[in-house]
C-alpha cells in the first residue's frame, strides 16, 4: 500500500505560483504513475497532469500545459506539480494519485489510480 499526502495549497493572487508536493510512504514510487487532478465546487474532478515514474512520460490537460510543470524527486520520494501564471479558473481542491502500472490511455481516468491524497486546496483570486 502507498499513502499520499498533498501539501503546498493556499491563496494566491491572479499571475502567481504555487508548488504542489505529494509524498508518499509505504513504499517507494517506482514502477508507479502519479498524477495530479482537481476538484472545483459543484464540479467533477478533472484531470490536470500525470508522469510516468519509470520512462518520465508526461501527459498535462490542455488547460494547464505550458503553465502547469509535473516532476519527481525519487530521493525524497515525492511527486510535485509546479503551477504558474495561475488564473481564477485554477480555484479547486487538488488531489495527488498513484498507480502501480505503466502510464496507459486512461491515465487521465479517475478509476485508472488507486491510491490519493486527502487534497489541498488551492485559491486564486482575481
Amino acid at each position: 500500500q502507498v499513502q499520499l499526502v498533498d501539501s503546498g495549497g493556499g491563496l494566491v493572487q491572479a499571475g502567481g505560483s504555487l508548488r504542489l508536493s505529494c509524498s508518499a510512504s509505504g513504499r517507494t514510487l517506482d514502477y508507479y504513475c502519479v498524477a495530479w487532478f482537481r476538484q472545483a465546487p459543484g464540479k467533477e474532478r478533472e484531470f490536470v497532469a500525470a508522469m510516468s515514474w519509470t520512462d518520465n512520460t508526461i501527459k498535462y490537460a490542455d488547460s494547464v500545459k505550458g503553465r502547469f510543470t509535473i516532476s519527481r524527486s525519487n530521493a525524497q520520494n515525492t511527486g510535485y506539480l509546479q503551477m504558474n501564471s495561475l488564473k481564477p479558473e485554477d480555484t479547486a481542491v487538488y488531489y495527488c494519485a498513484a498507480a502501480n502500472k505503466y502510464l496507459g490511455r486512461s491515465y487521465s481516468s479517475r478509476t485508472f489510480y488507486d491510491f490519493w491524497g486527502q487534497g489541498t486546496q488551492v485559491t486564486v483570486s482575481s
